[in-house]
């Protein structure tokens, strides 16, 4: 009988993610152990449990998941994990709170379709957010300068010191966008916009857009009306509309699947992985 799949997903929320548990299991795990309200200082316990009951050889039947929707609760939890291991003992990780590694992955991907990231300058809307600030990182890895807009101009500046001293090179730029004036001057000269901010709320109106006159790519990745792009349908897949190329929440989302469930599969390849954003953009990449 061969060894099953166990996967344990950890979540900092009380209730566990079902979307994740749901796309784990179509992506063949066999046995999911599911741990809710987890805190940093119960996963060493939980982990143990996972790597102390399979031989070594055993081990890359045996994964971590962790998710939730408080990122940074989310890191501690990471930390904590690989912390945990030692020698051969130890399993490869998936780590996606929120969709936010494998939605920024599937963002960048879809706006390097269409032109040469390197060089390119590039708006984050709402970048100070847990996708936007991966977004962000992504896009700069592969050369683009980088704008992070935010409502409070600190808090978009504390954002693009971290990144900066995150990814080591690169150039992240600090815009305070709060109304159409200063999106205007964010926007300009910017070849693509991607929003990244909460359902619900608007952060570029088409007017304001329309005179942006070297935007190339708008991305929103939200799909709950208002959406954050004015004029941006949350179908649009390359979408082309006023001569830029579109796409929204869930023309992206067909992407970010397609990397959840790939790295899903490559967790339970062998046992010393830790998949983050950048693994999850190279398995997208992958995937085109």
């Amino acid at each position: 009988m061969p060894t099953a799949k166990i996967l344990l997903q950890l979540d900092p929320d009380p209730q566990i993610s079902t979307f994740d548990s749901v796309v784990a299991v179509d992506s063949g795990v066999d046995q999911l152990f599911r741990h809710g309200a987890v805190s940093a200082s119960q996963v060493r316990d939980l982990v143990y449990g996972l790597i102390f009951t399979r031989s070594p050889a055993e081990l890359k039947n045996s994964a971590i998941f962790i998710g939730g929707s408080d990122v940074t609760k989310a890191e501690s939890l990471l930390k904590a994990a690989v912390g945990s291991f030692f020698g051969p003992m130890r399993v490869s990780i998936l780590f996606d709170p929120n969709g936010a590694n494998t939605t920024a992955a599937a963002a960048v991907i879809a706006a390097g379709r269409h032109l040469e990231l390197a060089g390119a300058e590039t708006l984050v809307l709402a970048g100070t957010g847990p996708v936007g600030q991966r977004a962000a990182r992504l896009l700069a890895r592969q050369g683009a300068r980088v704008r992070i807009a935010s409502r409070k101009l600190d808090k978009a500046t504390a954002v693009c010191d971290a990144l900066q001293e995150d990814v080591g090179e690169g150039t992240f730029v600090p815009y305070a966008v709060s109304d159409d004036a200063s999106l205007t001057t964010a926007l300009d000269g910017a070849a693509v916009v991607i929003a990244a901010g909460a359902a619900n709320v608007q952060l570029a109106s088409q007017q304001t857009l329309s005179q942006a006159s070297d935007l190339k790519v708008m991305i929103d990745l939200n799909a709950a009306p208002p959406v954050g792009i004015e004029g941006v349908d949350p179908m649009d897949k390359a979408k082309e509309r006023d001569g830029r190329i579109c796409y929204g929440a869930i023309g992206v989302g067909g992407t970010k699947m397609k990397i959840h469930k790939q790295a899903l599969v490559r967790i339970f390849e062998r046992n010393d992985l830790v998949l983050n954003a950048e693994e999850a953009y190279e398995i997208g990449l992958g995937l085109e």
